[in-house]
């Protein structure tokens, strides 16, 4: 087939990421890390957000969403290419992205295949989730640390169940665990007040709660600098509270620089190559 000569180079990586106009560095680091386990593959990355996007053009910074990047990677002739979920559940942004992918399926000659998100698998998830409140909890049992999750705004969405697991796993695996979300099941703006009442009856009569809130997010853009500071605001109004320290080199706690995160992202990458027989 004559439109089959075009496809003369081997393999690529596309990592699929949400983007962010203050951090946007942390997800070219990520891809650094992947190049660098990778090193045969040469890696791209998209961002979804079309507001990043704009705000960083702006800037003079030039990035590209996923359906730009896969058309480039296409009109290179790679035969094959793996699409990386750089997304922390299988909720919207995933499923964006394989609608994404299964279009190109329908006129591209490539083999093209797209990776799971961090958290879907139930083992990966629960032994990640375990041992990222072990050392954020740094053995002190007394702390309560409240984990926000991004959430999503709609109920009926694919992916729902993993948000709804790691909430509920979190809460179950230590009696001072508590969950919430920014704009998914039970948000905080909605839930206030039962969370109060949940750290004051952890309250001592002579010394207030100790609490840590955990934001549960890829990078520390812009829903850490305004969302978890109010959130950490209202909490101090009845408790002892910090947005949880760092546990990488950046001075603001974040996901993906985190080694077992990048280890689970690496792992699915590893996994669809096997899958193309490579």
């Amino acid at each position: 087939m004559k439109r089959y000569r075009h496809y003369s180079k081997g393999t690529a990586i596309i990592l699929s990421c949400f983007g962010s106009v203050i951090e946007q560095e942390k997800y070219l680091a990520f891809e650094k890390f992947i190049q660098d386990s990778f090193q045969e593959i040469p890696v791209f990355t998209a961002f979804s957000s079309k507001m990043v996007i704009k705000e960083l053009a702006k800037k003079g910074e030039v990035y590209k969403n996923l359906p730009q990047v896969m058309a480039d990677v296409d009109m290179q002739g790679y035969k094959r290419y793996i699409v990386v979920s750089v997304n922390i559940f299988p909720t919207d942004e995933h499923e964006v992205l394989m609608r994404m992918v299964k279009g190109f399926r329908e006129f591209s000659l490539a083999n093209i295949r797209y990776t799971n998100p961090l958290l879907q698998k139930t083992k990966e998830t629960s032994l990640y989730l375990k041992s990222l409140d072990e050392q954020i909890r740094k053995e002190n049992e007394d702390v309560i640390n409240l984990y926000i999750i991004h959430g999503v705004p709609v109920l009926n969405i694919g992916g729902l169940e993993a948000v709804s697991y790691a909430a509920d796993f979190l809460k179950m695996i230590n009696e001072n665990n508590l969950a919430c979300s920014l704009e998914g099941e039970f948000p905080f703006y909605a839930v206030k007040d039962a969370i109060k009442r949940e750290i004051l009856k952890r309250s001592k009569p002579d010394k207030r709660a100790k609490v840590q809130i955990v934001p549960m997010l890829l990078v520390s853009g812009n829903h850490y600098d305004k969302d978890m500071k109010e959130i950490c605001e209202e909490v101090s109004e009845y408790a002892d509270a910090t947005i949880v320290p760092s546990i990488t080199q950046d001075e603001k706690f974040n996901l993906i620089e985190q080694e077992e995160v990048r280890e689970i992202f690496r792992k699915n990458i590893e996994i669809e190559i096997k899958k193309l027989g490579l």
